[in-house]
């Protein structure tokens, strides 16, 4: 074959895969294009719903930290204030933490009803942290020994008290305190003695029930 007829034979399978190319493109181009956008677009999608998030949450803290400091400077209705804004237009976990720090102001106040509610609702929330819903319901529970009676701290204490709770210290503690308010020395014996034995019990803690467990062997030696 001479040079001339492979020159040809080249040109006419370069023509073929320009036209096959051509085809193809007319075919598909659309295609392939939209698919390069949808890349592009969501790329750009997530960096600008991450900058979204990042504002969001920045903007949240900045306005738990101004709280943070109204409270500490005893500036009580700004704090509250600011919690409110919290609870129904912060960012991740800032609108629960608002209401738990909120029922501490209220707490501090003496508005103790205010507070437990307060409390409770986080700690009723099935979707809260089931950590943070417990300490939640301890927080109530202390402020429920002075105002509620027994069967209503109970009610909502005493699922902690089990074993494999990390709270039922201080459940346990509050149940006792409730009992001997409510003079049913028997039962806060049966509690404190529980607080005693639990020898993961922190010291401070159990330093307390034993105090009390005293004054109830006093009582009933008297009695």
């Amino acid at each position: 074959m001479s040079t001339e007829d492979d020159n040809f034979i080249r040109e006419v399978n370069e023509e073929l895969r320009s036209d096959a190319a051509n085809a193809f493109w007319k075919k598909y181009g659309k295609f392939i294009i939209g698919g390069a956008v949808a890349i592009v677009l969501g790329v750009a999608g997530n960096v600008g719903y991450k900058n979204w998030i990042d504002g969001q949450a920045a903007e949240s803290g900045d306005i738990f930290l101004e709280a943070l400091t109204h409270a500490r400077e005893g500036r009580n209705d700004e704090a509250l204030a600011a919690f409110d804004q919290l609870k129904s237009e912060g960012y991740g976990s800032y609108p629960v933490l608002a209401k738990m720090r909120a029922a501490t102001v209220m707490a501090e106040e003496g508005n103790a009803e205010n507070a437990i509610s307060e409390f409770l609702s986080v700690a009723n929330d099935s979707s809260v942290a089931d950590a943070l819903k417990d300490v939640a319901r301890i927080r109530a529970g202390y402020l429920m020994v002075d105002v509620s009676t027994y069967d209503e701290v109970a009610a909502q204490v005493e699922i902690l008290t089990n074993t494999t709770n990390t709270m039922r210290h201080s459940a346990r503690e509050i149940l006792g305190l409730s009992a001997f308010k409510a003079n049913d020395l028997s039962r806060a014996k049966d509690w404190f003695t529980l607080v005693i034995e639990d020898t993961s019990t922190p010291q401070q803690l159990s330093a307390r029930a034993q105090v009390i467990l005293d004054l109830i062997a006093g009582r009933s030696s008297t009695s």
